[in-house]
């Protein structure tokens, strides 16, 4: 699957970094490079934590279907189908501190209907399309220190 890169060039930074990309360019370990610098905005983090559980997820032979699908009900960081045929949806929520909270805890319960809504819209359209046995809602939280990064996977999360 292809997604055109997007760049702002407002900013050197974030001229380097594309707030999406072509779904398995990047490897685990540029992302996590990448994430560890110390100069990144907000949103940037967040765009990099997707691109590295993107990476991660492929890692994991699962197939990565869509990225920032967007439809009314709101978005979903990423669609993906796993070895065994499960259409999983993910929320991805990145942090460089967990001062104010665990990152899966940010995925209160307003936020878990937005993509259950967006999920059956998704489904609705391309469902029938896809040949898989189950479909699941995950988190995966992204913990970013000054040396290292951290994935939590919660499968079923909602």
């Amino acid at each position: 699957m292809d997604i055109t890169s997007q760049h702002n060039s407002t900013s050197p930074t974030l001229a380097t970094i594309p707030t999406q990309t072509v779904v398995d360019a990047d490897t685990f370990e540029q992302c996590k490079a990448m994430l560890l610098a110390p100069d990144l905005t907000a949103k940037q983090i967040g765009s990099l934590g997707e691109r590295l559980c993107r990476a991660w997820l492929i890692e994991h032979h699962w197939h990565v279907l869509a990225c920032n699908w967007h439809c009314r009900f709101g978005e979903i960081d990423i669609i993906a189908l796993t070895s065994h045929s499960t259409i999983v949806f993910v929320e991805v929520k990145t942090r460089r501190s967990t001062s104010c909270g665990i990152p899966e805890e940010a995925v209160h319960a307003a936020k878990q209907m937005r993509v259950r809504r967006a999920a059956i819209c998704w489904l609705g359209e391309h469902g029938s399309t896809i040949r898989h046995i189950g479909v699941r809602f995950d988190v995966i939280a992204v913990t970013v220190t000054p040396t290292d990064v951290f994935i939590h996977h919660v499968p079923e999360a909602f």
